[in-house]
């Protein structure tokens, strides 16, 4: 009588670079959604506090493009100023480690194993697993233990600028474009319910992309927005009366 068979188990493909792309992918998409978000309640905002002061259709306009302009061109300089520290840091102590390398091969073997003993292996498999990879790529395997870099693929802040820039332009013209298209008697109304669509439809894919609840995000994303078309609703009413 023969033995029985085990099952034969097809070979997982594991595509590191597929997975490194969409992790890039989805940190790109998420950012968008938060500039977007941004611009949503930043223009929406302004242009309510300058409707509630009670200015013209002229002013808006002015008010709402010098708003866009200003905000959108402030998001890409602080997020090319963000990555671009963020990437000279990176680049630094990737050339440390490196440095550390050379000079002491033996020690950051050694501190390599101990970092996947600390991680749960026994002191003879971290020993294996530290020197099969700095048999492959030393500094790949450092850089990713320690200092959770990939050495290979630094942000470009010139992406993250031009990424945060669009984003916010995108999120400003609905509320800009029904500011200005609306009659006086329902243009506030009508940015305010525009403005809300947006920041709902900016909380679900937010909650979308990173697996979350849709009502929580949703919910933060108006309250949020609402809150801030408040405060700026009031003030053009404080601001309006005081200088008429």
């Amino acid at each position: 009588m023969t033995g029985r068979q085990a099952p034969q188990v097809a070979p997982v493909h594991i595509d590191l670079e597929q997975a490194s792309n969409n992790s890039r992918r989805l940190n790109w998409l998420r950012a968008g959604v938060l500039g977007a978000n941004d611009g949503i309640v930043a223009i929406s905002g302004l242009v309510i506090g300058v409707a509630a002061a009670g200015a013209g259709q002229g002013a808006l306009l002015t008010a709402g493009l010098a708003g866009l302009a200003a905000g959108a061109l402030s998001m890409a300089t602080g997020e090319y100023v963000s990555v671009s520290t963020q990437r000279d840091t990176e680049a630094a102590l990737i050339a440390k480690e490196q440095l550390e390398l050379d000079q002491f091969p033996e020690a950051e073997l050694a501190e390599l194993a101990h970092f996947y003993e600390a991680k749960g292996l026994s002191p003879q498999l971290a020993r294996t697993v530290a020197q099969e990879l700095t048999a492959n790529d030393a500094l790949a395997a450092h850089a990713e233990v320690e200092l959770k870099i990939n050495h290979e693929e630094f942000t470009n802040p010139w992406h993250a600028a031009g990424a945060s820039l669009t984003a916010f332009v995108a999120g400003s013209i609905l509320p800009l474009a029904a500011i200005l298209l609306v009659p006086d008697p329902a243009r506030i109304p009508v940015t305010v319910a525009a403005a809300t669509l947006s920041l709902a439809l900016t909380g679900l894919i937010s909650a979308k992309l990173g697996y979350a609840k849709p009502y929580k995000a949703i919910g933060r994303n108006v309250f949020g927005g609402l809150l801030a078309m408040t405060i700026t609703y009031l003030i053009g009413i404080l601001v309006g009366t005081q200088v008429g």
